[in-house]
């Protein structure tokens, strides 16, 4: 009876720790789930493709399909404004609109025949309500024609590094050979965004311009983040049927500037603006030349001193996320001495700046004074002092 007793008790023993391990088996799953969940929604989006560069570095922060060749629709305007403020001659000057620009399908400024205008006029019109007459008319007066000016804005392209990208006109309009992709996207905005002018018109929410007619019209920004997102500055929206919306927004914090490219995405403002967010909250800039450890002198032969002083020139800040600092590594080559005389920002080196092994940023080091050799009598002083 007692053996019968001890069986049962140790059988019992043995099924609540079955259970008790079963059941912190599944808590502890259920909480690995939620953490692999958690992660995967970081920088999550429905865009059909999406990218986020920190624009000073050209460091993509979180893609999403970032090199598939898409449509861009009005987006392409971008590249119609930063190709015109680069190439037109005088931004001010009044010029009749061609017939070709006026009635171009699609959302228009509605220009009128015989109207006269200035580019910086139609710039604003272009950027802020997207008007494709407008991007015809710029084209046309910059590029003398429409097509010469689409060959100067993929030249502009190939020029900036986006080599995924094709222009067949101005506006947007759905071409089968008219794509871009998220990654280029972002490579062309942080381009523009350099340009003060262009920064200027992308960020301005609501302007007045008025023609030559004494036609007046009241433009207003159809970016909602300006309003809405903390350090937001630009830049453009768009939609047809074959991209479905597109948004480029940009936003400037602590000195970051971050450019959002979101491609086909329904919700196209609120991902954005989410999407931003989480960059802002996981990145932050570093000045990584502020952790040089190279010599500050080196020694001079023969010169009137012993030594030389030497520096770098350049800053380099760089977006990391916490704990990324410690990836990063330097790599110095530095001349041990130096004969005189030393002229001034005379070359001694270099550093070489990695994150992991990837080679991030590099640059020269000079000398930042002039030694001179030493004259005749300090030769003798030293060769006396030998004696």
């Amino acid at each position: 009876m007692k053996s019968e007793k001890l069986t049962k008790t140790i059988c019992f023993i043995f099924a609540v720790v079955f259970l008790l391990t079963a059941f912190v088996g599944s808590v502890l799953t259920i909480q690995n789930a939620v953490r692999q969940d958690t992660s995967a929604q970081t920088f999550y989006s429905s865009a059909k493709a999406m990218c986020l560069m920190e624009s000073g570095s050209g460091r993509v922060l979180a893609s999403k399909n970032k090199d598939q060749s898409l449509a861009m629709a009005s987006t392409t305007k971008i590249m119609t404004a930063i190709t015109a403020i680069e190439n037109a001659k005088d931004l001010d000057e009044v010029f009749e609109i061609s017939p070709k620009a006026v009635g171009v399908p699609g959302t228009s400024i509605y220009l009128r025949k015989g109207e006269k205008m200035t580019l910086r006029q139609l710039l604003y019109g272009l950027m802020l309500v997207s008007g494709n007459d407008a991007s015809v008319a710029i084209g046309e007066k910059v590029g003398g024609n429409v097509n010469n000016f689409v060959d100067m804005m993929n030249k502009t392209a190939l020029k900036i590094g986006a080599t995924n990208t094709h222009f067949d006109n101005t506006h947007g309009l759905d071409s089968k050979t008219h794509y871009t992709s998220a990654y280029d996207l972002t490579l062309i905005t942080s381009y523009a965004l350099k340009n003060q002018l262009f920064k200027e018109i992308v960020s301005t929410k609501n302007i007045k311009i008025v023609s030559d007619q004494g036609k007046t019209r009241y433009l207003k920004n159809k970016n909602r983040l300006l309003n809405s997102f903390v350090g937001c500055n630009g830049v453009k929206t768009g939609f047809t049927d074959d991209a479905g919306r597109c948004l480029v927004s940009s936003a400037e914090r602590d000195g970051m500037q971050v450019v959002c490219v979101v491609l086909n995405c329904g919700p196209m403002f609120e991902e954005c603006s989410t999407l931003m967010e989480q960059v802002f909250a996981t990145y932050r800039l570093y000045d990584l030349t502020a952790n040089y450890a190279f010599p500050r002198q080196i020694q001079v032969e023969e010169g009137e001193k012993d030594y030389v002083h030497v520096d770098s020139k350049e800053k380099f800040l760089y977006p990391l996320a916490q704990g990324e600092l410690d990836k990063i590594s330097y790599k110095y080559e530095l001349a041990e001495s130096v004969s005189a005389p030393v002229q001034k920002d005379s070359e001694v080196g270099k550093v070489q700046v990695y994150f992991d092994n990837d080679l991030l940023f590099e640059e020269k080091i000079f000398t930042i004074e002039s030694v001179r050799g030493n004259t005749i009598w300090q030769k003798l002083k030293k060769l006396f002092g030998i004696w």
